[in-house]
């Protein structure tokens, strides 16, 4: 027999089995402020939204009310996932000092890509990636690489287009 299916259980022993949250000072207000943001704007919109749909009747067969509930409980998980990651988040602090040649995190790197242009990362933790917008998990290929090199070292990443070799051009 097959136990019924519980979300916030599964969430929370994902929470408790996951590893630490490695966040920028940046990332954590980041947090904080959308925190309060569902606390104290959309959640008690969702609870007057659930109160006024629940004056129109026959609660099985009244989708507004349906989908106000729903919308209170993502909001109630989303405040639970941010209060854990807050709770499991480390700091990533500037570099050690005496130690900014090397690359670890909360580096900003430039590096040479193979198609000669230059590009600024700054390593980061898996929540805060966005190469995009120059922030590099220290878990990705290129990142795991970078990590603990030094400037005119160069890294090779194997990729379906081949092998690509990047060189650290500076560490700031």
């Amino acid at each position: 027999m097959q136990l019924p299916f519980r979300p916030k259980q599964k969430m929370k022993q994902l929470l408790q089995d996951s590893e630490p949250v490695y966040l920028t000072r940046e990332g954590i207000e980041k947090l904080e402020h959308r925190l309060v943001q569902i606390q104290k704007i959309e959640l008690p919109q969702a609870i007057e939204d659930v109160r006024r749909t629940g004056e129109f009747g026959d609660f099985s067969e009244n989708a507004e009310y349906q989908e106000a509930k729903g919308r209170m409980r993502r909001l109630h998980d989303q405040i639970t996932s941010i209060q854990e990651r807050l709770k499991q988040a480390i700091v990533i602090e500037v570099p050690i000092e005496g130690k900014e040649w090397i690359v670890q995190m909360g580096s900003m790197v430039v590096i040479e890509t193979p198609q000669g242009s230059e590009k600024l990362f700054q390593i980061v933790g898996p929540q805060e990636t966005d190469p995009l917008k120059g922030r590099l998990s220290f878990k990705s290929p290129l990142g795991s690489k970078l990590m603990g090199r030094s400037v005119d070292e160069e890294i090779e990443i194997k990729t379906d287009k081949g092998l690509m070799t990047y060189r650290i051009l500076s560490i700031k």
